[in-house]
């Protein structure tokens, strides 16, 4: 039986020294940064030139920077995103989104065409549900528990890379999109900072980052801590929410050693520790008439201030890389090792959520994932470039369940039937569960004619868990250049999208029968594996010196297509396979740079459909099952139109930079639920209704000596506080409402050494 989380928590007055803290921050950056703006001298000035890996402009000269440099070039040669569609975005441009540095890494993804905004940081490109795999220096990370923690910094990203549409070969598993982060290290740029950042919503963050380098080693090392009051996406429109404080401790470093002028070892490792109060609606009805309300179950109070619910969730992830790079004439390799472990602990308000909803679940689920990666390229000659590789990837998921639910009266002949007729009690419902993925792949790059290259080749992977499956998927790119302005492309790729372990569920429905958790369907059939075929086709064209457009379409037709959504008062995903799926669209994305003047904006239209629901059934009621077995549904991620926009300009003055921006997000909203005129219900028939939010800020950058060593920064996040629905608590997998952040002041203050 879907659930419907009502949840809420008491508006308790935030710390007071957290706020006087935030506020000194915002007026000290005000001062700084935008006092300084208004001195600044409107000259013209050069484009800013690439991001560098430190935070210092003091740039140290050493023997082994050609070395790195040559050894990243090659890298990048090993996996090319031939024919695919590729959205990069560096740390000049994050530096003129609001925020900056300090903001969600979600907030950065969400600045490239096609990309969603849902609840809980989560992300839909190009109309799918996650189904996205990330990388970090071109090597895999492997999946964590799918929370709303952020656990990727901004800080330490030197530039990312979003990959979509028809995939070379060497991509698999999760292909909506690669994430490709490449990280700063310390090789080009010796230095370090001391960063303060906040403001609303008692936000306060701390951080401290660090590279450099020692001989043949070059390293970056940074951590952080972050303090603030809306950690999950209010349930209400208020200004503030309930109940809604976390608090993230984040370490990261990366090390690399130059073992030749071929040949290189880089280490990563990453550590992140993240509670949350899960917030609260105030005002939910204690309605006699409700069957776990007063009168109705034993053990439970005769009222309840929903504003007072303690739901919580802690989220732990950490991870580890290990690469060795080689590159010798025509021949550049690269092998790794990787390890993680990541967990979602939610615990409940036992009693609160017994009086709501019935049912109380802790729910405390871990992966662990080990595994390994190794990707070559070989040049043939001028025309030819072979690649190849392989992937193994071992997972297993503790799963620790405790539910709390009421014995229900069973006997239809008892006036009581369907109530509870005794007091709550605890159903543990613990399982372990195992998966092997595994993939191999070989392709050519042929250039036909100078201007006319084609990629082809093919990967087979695996899976083996709950089900076993495999497959072999051939992929084409042709890439055309009819003019140096002008390149065209069109590519398919046969996809195979394994069932993510950490979303899965064993089959224990029967352990809930005769219990307020008992589901109305009791069908449960294994998540399988989604296959699809998909067809994609772009232009890019250079206007004139600066400015760029591009326009790409394309077409996915799955069978058992994948989608996850949050059922019950739990805010871990489950998910489950619709029988056929169908997403479709188009992107049009521009941009523009002259001197120190950028500007882009992006524009995506999709339609992401599903019919007939193939596992998990049980996480839906039957009326759902009924309808979307013989109807096609809008998948509760659809959104038909998504765009963002952003300008920014970079004034060179004596006493430093200022560089002021302004941001914006349009989105025409996620799917709700429908409700006719008869009464009856269409899944995922509605939607949320539009939005958009405004940001603008200023960065000032002063110079001490001759050189850049105090930044003040000063965010005005939604400066129209326009108040926006992402979700109203309606759809498939959807279990609360909630709202876009409302009008929010934030300032930074770094000092660069």
């Amino acid at each position: 039986m879907k659930r419907f989380l009502t949840q809420n928590f008491r508006a308790g007055s935030p710390a007071r020294s957290a706020r006087a803290r935030a506020r000194r921050i915002v007026l000290a950056v005000a001062s700084l940064a935008c006092g300084e703006f208004a001195q600044a001298q409107n000259e013209a000035a050069p484009a800013p030139p690439p991001p560098e890996s430190g935070s210092n402009t003091n740039i140290v000269k050493m023997e082994t920077v050609t070395v790195v440099g040559k050894l990243d070039d090659a890298r990048e040669q090993i996996v090319p995103n031939l024919g695919a569609s590729s959205y990069s975005i560096n740390q000049s441009q994050i530096a003129a989104m609001p925020q900056g540095e300090n903001a969600g890494f979600n907030q950065v993804l969400l600045r490239a065409p096609g990309v969603a905004e849902d609840s809980l940081g989560g992300l839909h490109v190009r109309g799918e549900h996650a189904n996205l795999q990330y990388r970090i220096n071109d090597v895999l990370l492997p999946e964590g528990i799918t929370g709303f923690g952020q656990e990727l910094d901004t800080r330490y990203v030197s530039s990312v890379q979003l990959v979509t549409g028809s995939l070379p070969a060497q991509y698999g598993f999760r292909t909506a999109g690669i994430v490709d982060l490449h990280t700063k290290s310390g090789a080009f740029a010796q230095g370090g900072d001391v960063s303060v950042y906040g403001g609303s919503y008692d936000t306060l963050v701390p951080s401290v980052g660090y590279g450099g380098s020692a001989g043949n080693l070059n390293y970056f090392v940074d951590g952080s801590y972050d303090h603030n009051g809306i950690g999950v996406e209010n349930p209400t429109p208020s200004s503030r929410p309930i109940h809604d404080y976390s608090n993230s401790y984040k370490t990261f470093t990366y090390l690399s050693y130059v073992l030749d002028d071929t040949s290189r070892i880089s280490v990563i490792g990453s550590a992140t520790y993240t509670t949350f109060e899960i917030p609260n609606t105030p005002g939910l009805a204690n309605d006699p008439a409700n069957v776990f309300a007063p009168g109705g179950a034993p053990g439970l109070p005769a009222t309840f201030d929903s504003s007072t619910l303690n739901e919580r969730q802690i989220e732990q992830n950490y991870y580890g890389v290990v690469a060795y790079q080689k590159s010798v004439g025509d021949l550049n390799l690269q092998v790794a090792a990787f390890g993680r472990s990541s967990s979602a602990h939610f615990r409940p308000d036992i009693i609160g959520d017994l009086f709501f909803n019935g049912v109380a679940s802790d729910v405390d689920r871990t992966i662990y994932s080990g595994g390994m990666q190794a990707d070559a390229s070989y040049g043939l000659g001028e025309k030819h470039t072979l690649r190849g590789g392989l992937i193994v990837l071992d997972e297993s998921s503790p799963v620790r369940t405790t539910t709390t639910a009421f014995p229900i009266e069973t006997d239809p002949g008892n006036p009581n039937f369907g109530n509870p007729n005794g007091f709550p009690r605890a159903i543990v419902d613990n399982y372990n569960l195992n998966a092997l993925f595994y993939g191999a792949y070989l392709q050519d790059e042929w250039k036909i004619v100078p201007k006319l290259t084609l990629n082809f080749g093919v990967r087979f992977d695996g899976f083996d868990s709950f089900v076993d499956e495999n497959q072999a998927s051939p992929r084409v790119n042709l890439i055309y250049q009819p003019a140096e302005a002008t390149t065209l492309h069109a590519g398919y790729a046969r996809y195979f999208t394994p069932p993510a372990l950490e979303a899965a569920n064993a089959p224990t429905v029967a352990r809930f029968i005769g219990t307020s958790n008992e589901t109305e369907v009791k069908l449960d059939d294994s998540p399988k594996a989604e296959r699809s075929h998909y067809f994609d086709a772009g232009v890019t064209q250079k206007l004139f010196a600066g400015m760029q457009v591009g326009l790409d379409g394309y077409y996915k037709r799955a069978k058992n297509q994948l989608d996850d959504g949050l059922f019950g008062a739990s805010l871990i995903p489950s998910q489950f396979n619709y029988r056929d799926g169908e997403v479709y669209g188009i992107e049009f994305t521009a941009s523009y740079t002259h001197e120190g003047f950028s500007t882009y904006a992006n524009v995506a239209w999709s339609q992401a459909r599903g019919k007939d629901v193939v596992s998990g059934q049980f996480l839906f009621g039957q009326d759902d099952l009924n309808y979307i077995k013989d109807h096609w549904v809008w998948l509760d991620h659809d959104q038909r139109v998504t765009g963002s926009f952003g300008a920014s300009y970079l004034w060179k003055h004596d006493a430093g930079t200022t560089r002021p921006y302004v941001d914006a997000l349009y989105g025409s909203g996620l799917r709700t639920d429908l409700t006719q005129a008869d009464g009856s219900v269409v899944p995922n028939g509605g939607s949320a209704g539009p939005y958009y939010s405004v940001s603008v800020g200023c960065e000032e950058a002063f110079k001490i000596h001759g050189k850049e060593h105090l930044k003040a920064r000063l965010d005005v996040v939604n400066i129209t506080d326009n108040i926006y629905q992402l979700r109203d608590g309606s759809g498939i997998g959807v279990n609360a409402s909630q709202y876009g952040m409302r009008l929010g002041f934030f300032g930074t203050l770094t000092y660069l050494f």
